[in-house]
């Protein structure tokens, strides 16, 4: 148990499973790594996550991954666990067991566990909770194919769990890369607004869409294409600018936040330059704006997404959490949690200069400097031209 008083903490739950714990992805994967299991240790050792926030991962039904995905898909993936490959058809159509989305054990069982965990994050905040869904954010998943290590579309099915409560969706994704099968998910219905901040995919994947020109018919998708080493003041500016003439244009009933950590500096799969006190500025914004339920409880759902460096994940997702569970973590590690990042034994950037500070404390060095004058035009140009945010100049 931690300290904080029942009085300051905020009605919040963390859902997770200990399948998340079993090695997926292969060695040689970018998602090779310990992620959500990191994240839960480093918590429970500084301590700051109590049993009673714990919700476990359900697996998501049939019924609800046709929601969104096709039967054929569903069971190519059923079929591959149970044989324990692939099949070749499988693969050239549904894009399955390749480099980029490699078979493992648990192959459908997995990801379709992180899928109910993120339906879930949806009836937790429908039921009036905040919660956190660490595994989810698998946002470029398509109906008929995999796509971007993702397999199913966790966070268009949590969008769609909040549609069918009637509540008007904003999605805001802050990960490094475009969510692009959110987008996709969500064109057709105008209660769900779809506002994604990410590398600029002329260099990034998925190398196509997410342009600021790029709104859709129904004018409900907003892209915000980031030049490479965006720093805080740069990020921020974008950010800031945008966000409350979002709000107030679409007055969505709730919001789901992807928390990819890719976008924070040493990321080996992300090209900006983000600092995690940065990245919990904005989630702590989002929190403070988010629509609320009678009671002042925000109607807040965060999934979790990117992230290829674990020990700035497990650092970035444990400051997720203590914003969203009312918690002041002290900056600095205690030795316990130290531990814990320690045993992941990571060493793709051991001989970087800041390397050593990552077990010390939990937050980073700001980055600045000026703000260049393509994201200015971006940003301007957006408030000027995109159909919802004219109504609010």
């Amino acid at each position: 148990m931690d300290s904080l008083a029942d009085s300051q903490r905020r009605d919040a739950v963390m859902i997770c499973a200990d399948r998340y714990r079993k090695h997926s992805y292969g060695s040689n994967h970018p998602l090779g790594i310990p992620r959500v299991s990191l994240m839960l240790d480093f918590l429970r050792a500084y301590p700051a996550l109590d049993d009673d926030e714990i919700v476990l991962s359900r697996l998501a039904s049939d019924d609800e991954l046709l929601t969104f995905h096709t039967p054929d898909y569903v069971q190519a993936l059923r079929d591959a666990e149970r044989v324990g490959q692939v099949a070749t058809a499988s693969r050239e159509r549904h894009k399955l067991g390749t480099a980029e989305n490699p078979f493992f054990p648990g192959f459908f069982t997995t990801p379709a566990t992180a899928t109910g965990g993120s339906i879930q994050a949806a009836e937790q905040v429908a039921a009036g909770r905040i919660a956190f869904s660490p595994a989810g954010g698998m946002h470029h998943a398509m109906p008929d194919q995999a796509q971007g290590f993702c397999f199913f579309n966790d966070v268009s099915l949590a969008v769609m769990r909040l549609r069918a409560e009637g509540l008007r969706v904003l999605y805001l994704d802050i990960d490094a890369h475009h969510g692009d099968g959110v987008e996709y998910a969500c064109r057709n219905d105008p209660g769900v607004l779809t506002f994604s901040l990410h590398m600029d995919t002329g260099y990034a994947y998925p190398f196509k869409g997410g342009e600021w020109t790029q709104w859709g018919v129904n004018s409900n998708a907003l892209n915000v294409p980031l030049p490479k080493a965006t720093h805080d003041e740069e990020y921020w500016y974008a950010f800031s600018t945008l966000w409350p003439r979002v709000l107030a244009a679409f007055k969505p009933d709730a919001v789901v936040l992807q928390a990819g950590t890719d976008i924070l500096a040493p990321d080996p799969l992300g090209k900006l330059n983000i600092s995690t006190q940065l990245f919990l500025r904005v989630v702590s914004r989002v929190l403070a704006d988010c629509p609320r339920h009678a009671n002042g409880v925000p109607r807040l759902a965060v999934l979790g997404g990117g992230g290829y460096h674990p020990i700035m994940l497990a650092r970035c997702w444990a400051g997720v959490w203590a914003v969203l569970s009312g918690r002041e973590l002290p900056v600095d590690i205690p030795q316990a949690a130290a531990d814990v990042l320690r045993g992941a034994a990571w060493d793709q950037d051991e001989d970087e200069p800041y390397f050593q500070s990552l077990f010390l404390q939990r937050l980073d060095q700001p980055t600045d400097g000026p703000i260049r004058d393509d994201l200015v035009r971006t940003v301007e140009s957006l408030c000027a031209q995109h159909p919802l945010l004219r109504s609010v100049q």
